[in-house]
């Protein structure tokens, strides 16, 4: 146990358990959209990192690089199609959805905006969205969760059960404290976090090996450094950027933004964030393939890549600082996944659509039968 990077690690959880009980004692007699939806008051920067990892889990600090670096450059193609995904995501959903969900009701949950949206009086929707809700997450917050046991039973040994069991304690504590602010403020703070480390620890390890005498212990796989091998690899990759028109603990970022500008200027921020995230990944994962090869670190598990890597580099409280990415990355998915949702309203239009501007005349008219009654 290096009681060094425990110390870090036991820092960094505490910092983010202050971010929780700040915003719960600043909430003090604040209404539902305020807890919920941080009151339609995020800025461009927060809204835009908080998207950026709330969506990158714990996997592009260990599962995307254990990918190129066991089966080569080829997965670069699902770094590739999550970026496209992404930014277009930001690009023609996000102003849509920001403008319809506050014309429908003033909705506040991906759920309660589709059931005012389309004037749905039936709980069908409301069940499909909570059956989707409960088998989706589990599985994806429980792979986030399991992150963070892999990182503390590989770097100080501790029971990967029992570190399960105090991740989720402490993303639950400050979840369900500080509210929706809570989750983006510390979601923004490991966003950043993660953008450190998958800068710092490739370029770092890439001067070691251009530095090093060591000669090559293991020839690197046939058509390893090939980005077009086969066409199937680079269509599955592609497809991995699908996913983002309907996942409801990114796109409800979008409608947490206070005004259309804000929008745009967060919208530049995400898709830069994830970018240079996803390109950095990608390089972690090759350099520790070279630095394998080379016997400069031995690595065991692929998905532990970057962890080797970043503690064969750093001396103890860096590596700590660094390896804190994964926590960040696992918290801030599993964060927004435990996020509740309240339920609908009813189905109520606040407005006429005579007062409305010609794009959202036009949701009105998509919807059929808008309530013509004023405030």
């Amino acid at each position: 146990m290096n009681i060094t990077e425990l110390v870090v690690f036991i820092i960094y959880l505490v910092f983010m358990i202050g971010i929780g009980v700040y915003f719960f004692l600043r909430s003090k007699g604040a209404n539902e959209k305020d807890y919920f939806l941080g009151g339609r008051q995020m800025g461009a920067w927060v809204s835009a990192l908080s998207a950026g990892a709330s969506d990158m889990s714990a996997w592009v600090l260990m599962g995307l690089p254990a990918s190129v670096y066991a089966a080569g450059m080829g997965q670069t193609w699902i770094a590739i199609g999550l970026a496209i995904g992404y930014a277009l995501s930001w690009i023609f959903e996000a102003p849509r959805l920001r403008r319809f969900s506050i014309e429908a009701n003033d909705s506040i949950t991906i759920p309660q905006y589709l059931t005012n949206r389309f004037l749905s009086k039936s709980k069908a929707l409301q069940i499909i969205c909570a059956v989707i809700f409960i088998f989706a997450y589990t599985i994806y917050a429980a792979s986030s969760i399991k992150a963070c046991g892999t990182l503390f039973n590989t770097v100080i040994g501790m029971n990967a059960t029992v570190a399960m069991y105090l991740a989720a304690a402490i993303i639950i504590g400050y979840t369900f404290l500080g509210g929706f602010s809570a989750v983006c403020w510390t979601d923004f703070f490991q966003g950043l976090l993660m953008l450190a480390a998958l800068l710092i620890a490739p370029i770092f390890a890439l001067g070691i090996i251009n530095n090093s005498a060591a000669q090559t212990v293991a020839e690197l796989p046939e058509n390893y450094w090939h980005f077009a091998r086969d066409w199937r690899e680079i269509a599955s990759g592609l497809g991995w950027g699908l996913g983002y028109f309907g996942m409801p603990h990114i796109i409800i970022r979008f409608m947490s933004v206070r005004s259309q500008k804000e929008l745009k200027k967060s919208s530049v921020i995400g898709i830069s964030w994830t970018l240079v995230i996803l390109t950095m990944s990608v390089a972690a994962g090759a350099v520790g393939r070279v630095m394998s090869s080379r016997g400069i670190i031995e690595i065991t598990d692929s998905a532990t890549v970057f962890i080797q890597m970043t503690r064969s580099i750093f001396p103890a409280l860096i590596s700590g600082i660094l390896l804190s990415a994964i926590l960040a990355a696992s918290m801030s998915t599993a964060d927004s996944q435990l996020w509740p949702r309240p339920r609908p309203s009813p189905a109520t239009c606040t407005s006429p659509c005579s007062a409305r501007t010609p794009q959202t005349r036009r949701c009105c008219g998509r919807a059929a039968s808008w309530s013509s009654s004023s405030p």
